[in-house]
């Protein structure tokens, strides 16, 4: 609100779908609030890269004014002031700051009293989230404090270090250290505002009640608990249709992000995609392979019900 004063516009603000601006209880009974411990980079998804993308396509957006800069590091250090987008479409990007120092950057603000975020006077030189963003130094002993300085800016002000407070104990899925939340990776803009599953054998379970009604049918099925905006549950989305096909039982998907207690309660589900396999007896047994190919998940089935 302070930044929308000073320079006298209104701030779109969007968050994770479905979810009312700064309503965190609302956020943990939708996605749960440890969605990322569980999965960092459905959390990406869905708390960065997905309303990015709705506001880009809500907002009509050709161009992404930002502030990354060649100084923040090697992922970084070859970005131009302006970036074409793709012949094949997508988003142009202006990065007016990219052969600034972070030192430039506190000297500007300085200079003409540009509003500052104010964790910078508590010791961050970089913002992320709350959960993964510290002080650089962690006793917070470097500041911007109205305008300038207090103790030793040289942790803040080496090459590469302004961000090194970001993404602190993270990993991506391969085991390497996150650098980026998703926003300013390739293809990031690309919107993902479809069902899966619209067509084919995969049958839609539409409520709690025919999901339990499945579950006690004493006849054994197959259910994928999913979100569509999953980047995993996209990926599998192919081969599950496959498998569908071939399957010889019922096959089901059952969005399952919008009802996260009951699919944790009643469908072995704390992260998307979860397979399960219903047997005649109507117990619930959840494929734990990330493997999602027909024919690993055939033989799941047909080990499960045998």
């Amino acid at each position: 609100r302070e930044i929308e004063e000073f320079y006298d516009f209104k701030a779109e603000v969007f968050c994770a779908e479905g979810v009312p601006v700064g309503d965190k209880a609302a956020y943990d009974a939708k996605y749960g609030a440890d969605l990322w411990k569980e999965d960092i980079e459905q959390y990406d998804k869905v708390c960065k890269v997905e309303p990015f993308q709705r506001g880009l396509k809500e907002c009509g957006t050709d161009c992404m004014i930002n502030g990354r800069t060649r100084w923040q590091g090697f992922e970084r250090a070859w970005i131009d002031q302006f970036e074409n987008a793709p012949i094949g479409g997508g988003l142009a990007k202006c990065n007016p700051i990219a052969y600034w120092t972070l030192e430039d950057t506190f000297d500007y603000i300085a200079k003409y009293k540009v509003p500052a975020h104010p964790l910078h006077a508590k010791g961050y030189p970089s913002i992320g989230d709350a959960k993964d963003t510290i002080p650089i130094p962690e006793d917070g002993s470097t500041r911007f404090v109205d305008f300038k300085f207090e103790g030793d800016k040289t942790p803040w002000l080496d090459y590469a270090s302004e961000r090194k407070g970001r993404f602190v104990g993270l990993a991506n899925k391969d085991g390497s250290t996150k650098t980026e939340c998703g926003i300013h990776v390739a293809g990031a803009e690309k919107t993902f505002d479809r069902d899966l599953w619209e067509e084919g054998s995969v049958k839609d379970i539409a409520s709690t009640d025919a999901a339990l009604e499945i579950k006690n049918s004493g006849k054994p099925a197959v259910i994928a608990v999913y979100a569509p905006w999953c980047q995993f549950c996209q990926g599998m989305e192919e081969e599950y249709a496959k498998f569908a096909d071939e399957a010889g039982i019922d096959v089901y998907k059952f969005r399952g992000d919008e009802i996260r207690d009951f699919v944790q309660k009643e469908l072995n589900t704390q992260s998307f995609p979860t397979i399960n396999v219903v047997k005649a007896d109507g117990t619930v047994v959840k494929y734990e392979s990330e493997v999602r190919t027909v024919e690993a998940i055939k033989e799941f089935v047909d080990q499960t019900i045998a």
